[in-house]
């Protein structure tokens, strides 16, 4: 063979390498496909945040804007593809979403390989179909009202019933925005003229017990983070032995929980 036909074999092999290449990284780096009504990535199972608001009580300007940054704060720190939902306790007692708000970050114009997609039009994409709804759910989101009923602890488990917070979803998150004063069949904090709050209360492993004879065991492994709203004449409870008796459950439910204080003022 000459030495022409070696260059020629030799630059061919160079050839095929680029176009092989070429071929991994645009199958490897292109865009993933999006559901249009989720954003999320077509045929994976996201990780989910969930934002809930006890609107069944009411809070101050201040706290308004406090419950604002939360939400602000999960929405910036969502990978791409992971989902976050807005829900609230609402005045009738029971979780309801807000705005039907519960959508995948697509990716900003920063998250996104600029090899393959336009940063400015995929933060335009952004902006309109996941952060102007976003900013359309928060605008009834913080507008507090009287509840009946405050069902907390149920309305966390069921919220594990549904497909997108089931024990299959990997890293549930739950944040919290309430008093936890809880008021329900399952428990409640009020009768005070009964005794002192935990001489009232039934026995933590006994309200867990009914907890998982309801909804079974798929609270376990969520990770909660409460942000605590006090109420004048219960900030003593709600900061000791209260806050002792749900840390005890979680526990007992497998719920990773921590906890915050939300700024106190006086009610608008």
């Amino acid at each position: 063979m000459s030495g022409r036909d070696l260059l020629g074999v030799f630059n061919l092999i160079i050839v095929a390498g680029v176009i092989a290449a070429v071929s991994y990284f645009a199958l490897t780096l292109r865009p993933a496909e999006y559901d249009a009504d989720t954003l999320c990535i077509a045929g994976i199972i996201p990780p989910h945040r969930v934002v809930i608001i006890d609107k069944t009580d009411l809070y101050s300007q201040q706290q308004t804007a406090a419950i604002r940054r939360i939400i602000l704060s999960e929405r910036d720190n969502l990978t791409v593809g992971e989902r976050l939902s807005l829900f609230e306790l609402d005045e009738t007692g029971r979780l309801a979403d807000t705005n039907e708000f519960s959508l995948c970050n697509p990716g900003s114009g920063e998250q996104v390989n600029p090899l393959y997609r336009n940063p400015e039009r995929i933060q335009t994409r952004y902006e309109s179909l996941f952060d102007a709804p976003l900013q359309q759910a928060l605008s009834d989101l913080v507008e507090p009202k009287d509840a009946p009923q405050s069902p907390i602890l149920e309305a966390l488990a069921e919220l594990t019933q549904e497909t997108s917070m089931s024990a299959t979803v990997p890293g549930r998150r739950i944040v919290l925005v309430s008093d936890m004063l809880q008021n329900s069949d399952v428990f409640s904090v009020y009768g005070r003229s009964e005794g002192a709050l935990l001489d009232r209360l039934p026995r933590a492993d006994s309200t867990v017990q009914a907890i998982r004879n309801q909804y079974g065991s798929a609270l376990a492994g969520v990770s909660l983070e409460i942000h605590l709203i006090e109420r004048a004449g219960w900030e003593a409870d709600q900061n000791g032995p209260l806050r002792t008796y749900w840390t005890q459950i979680f526990n007992q439910l497998g719920v990773a929980v921590s906890w915050r204080s939300l700024p106190t003022s006086a009610l608008s």
